[in-house]
């Protein structure tokens, strides 16, 4: 089976030795979708179905499970039951290899149930499909020949919305309409798309020029990943009962996958979904929720001093062998800027700092920790680590930043900006003089991507970024470090400020070398100890 393009490029790295295919941003028209029947399948898929009440409707949906053209041998279908009453049961038509499971104990709602249904089984691939939908006969077929082509994919499942009354189809009827390709037999019209997924696709030519965007449509009426991507993300999120689909694609997002909408086959979803019915009530109801944990989504985080769950930026600052003058101009910069959504890591020896132990107070070696520590401990955006804290894959962007840069209150936000305009997963700032290099801000998505494709060390990783997004350079003097026109004044000579912070650091260090000077004067020399038992 034909994998990519002739000329794309590819990374061995698979397990079976195959080649895995490089795709840039989303664009994953390098992969080449073998014919719907015209290949053999390999990979078995759980397709897990939530319900909460809802029998009627779940047996259509089973019946045309029963026909599908996927091969029997290496389907599964789970039915995950949230709660029922009366519980749910397994209808006599339906694939051989299906069963009925509890959702597990702690919780309820889409997400938990969907949790649960993963867990109950072990397939290579789940697909998600709702309990009032009829599968084409190519249904599960269509979205599992992407998951051949590479193990990075989450495949979007088409379908329109048609009318449905209570007995109005039977089982017999849709499976063997299902069956014979005719689903068309059982409604009656084309059905309706969902019209701002329809336009979406059309926009951004079915998501290949998406970017960064395009977990946003995804939806969990139908859609499949592979299990390890799904167990490595963390799943769902119990706590949204509305919006987890759209979490859940952002977490898959932040693991480096790709999205691919499938159209050549499609399903009935037996009547409007509530979300589509009552879509402002709804929009309300998930802003807060899915906001908290998805910094680009809707609410806006850009004015104020509020927190969320999940920060835009983690900022990482070295400050072991800085003065504590120079560290907390820096964080200060960044806390005080106007991109207040972030969490900044002091990166020192810490443990040095032994608690309640004895210590030299103005001598003390490790007096710049001490006053760093003791300024920032009570900023709850603020965090203290002994080494470069491991990457946060909810959190978008990952800045390292030297310190002693007089950075101006748009720095961070400003870094942000090119980065998405470049569509950059990696973006560098020059900034001449620095002895420390410059900020260097990391795309989460990106990075995880490059990752996945078997980067070996931080050379070749920082290279794959640049091959399945973009490195981008900014001249950080004119871009981070001076000031915009407005309330904060007039530009600063950055110069200036970081010469004088370095003055300020060798008066501490001379200041330093007197005290220990008499101190050795003190205790040992005899005018010294003779001073001393004359004060004492």
């Amino acid at each position: 089976m034909t994998l990519v393009r002739e000329g794309a490029p590819v990374r061995r790295e698979r397990m079976d030795g195959g080649p895995r295919p490089l795709i840039r941003h989303n664009d994953y028209s390098v992969l080449v979708p073998p014919p719907l029947g015209g290949w053999v399948p390999v990979l078995d898929v759980s397709v897990v179905v939530r319900a909460f009440g809802g029998q009627e409707k779940l047996d259509l949906t089973l019946a045309s499970l029963a026909v599908q053209s996927y091969p029997a041998g290496l389907l599964e279908v789970v039915v995950v039951d949230d709660g029922s009453d009366p519980p749910l049961r397994l209808p006599q038509i339906r694939p051989a290899n299906t069963r009925i499971v509890p959702v597990r104990p702690g919780g309820w709602g889409r997400g938990h149930a969907v949790n649960s249904g993963v867990a109950a089984s072990d397939a290579d691939v789940v697909l998600f499909l709702d309990a009032d939908m009829i599968a084409f006969r190519d249904h599960v077929e269509a979205q599992m020949r992407w998951h051949h082509l590479a193990d990075y994919l989450v495949v979007t499942g088409h379908l329109r919305c048609v009318d449905h009354g209570p007995g109005r189809l039977n089982p017999v009827e849709v499976a063997d309409a299902v069956g014979r390709g005719e689903p068309e037999a059982l409604v009656d019209g084309p059905g309706e798309e969902l019209e701002w997924l329809r336009r979406a696709y059309e926009q951004k030519k079915n998501l290949r020029t998406a970017g960064y965007e395009a977990f946003s449509y995804f939806i969990g009426g139908t859609g499949s990943a592979r299990r390890d991507l799904l167990v490595e993300c963390g799943g769902t999120v119990p706590e949204l009962l509305l919006g987890e689909d759209t979490h859940l694609g952002y977490r898959l997002a932040q693991r480096g996958a790709v999205f691919v909408p499938e159209l050549d086959s499609s399903s009935w979803h037996l009547g409007l979904p509530e979300m589509e019915r009552r879509r402002e009530e709804g929009a309300r109801y998930r802003l807060p929720f899915v906001g908290n944990r998805i910094p680009r989504f809707g609410v806006r985080r850009g004015t104020g001093t509020r927190q969320w769950q999940v920060p835009l930026v983690d900022v990482v600052v070295e400050v072991s062998g800085v003065v504590f003058e120079v560290v907390s101009d820096t964080v200060e910069r960044v806390l005080g800027g106007d991109a207040r959504d972030v969490r900044v890591t002091l990166v020192g020896e810490w443990g040095r700092l032994a608690a309640g132990g004895r210590h030299a107070v103005l001598d003390d070696p490790d007096v710049e920790l001490r006053l760093v520590r003791e300024a920032f401990r009570c900023e709850s955006r603020v965090v203290f680590a002994e080494g470069v804290p491991r990457v946060d894959p909810d959190v978008p962007f990952r800045l390292f930043l030297p310190t002693g840069l007089p950075l101006a209150r748009h720095a961070v936000r400003r870094m942000v900006q090119r980065a998405d305009e470049a569509r950059a997963g990696l973006l560098r700032a020059a900034v001449p003089g620095s002895d420390r290099g410059g900020p260097r801000l990391e795309r989460t998505a990106a990075f995880a991507r490059a990752r996945r494709l078997g980067a070996a060390g931080p050379e070749d990783l920082d290279a794959l970024v640049g091959e399945v997004s973009d490195v981008h350079w900014i001249d950080g003097e004119s871009q981070l470090l001076t000031e915009e026109d407005g309330p904060s004044g007039p530009p600063r000579d950055w110069r200036a400020v970081l010469a004088r912070a370095e003055r300020e650091a060798a008066e501490q260090e001379a200041r330093a070398g007197r005290l220990e000077r008499r101190y050795r004067w003190l205790t040992g020399t005899r005018s010294g100890r003779l001073l001393r038992r004359i004060i004492a």
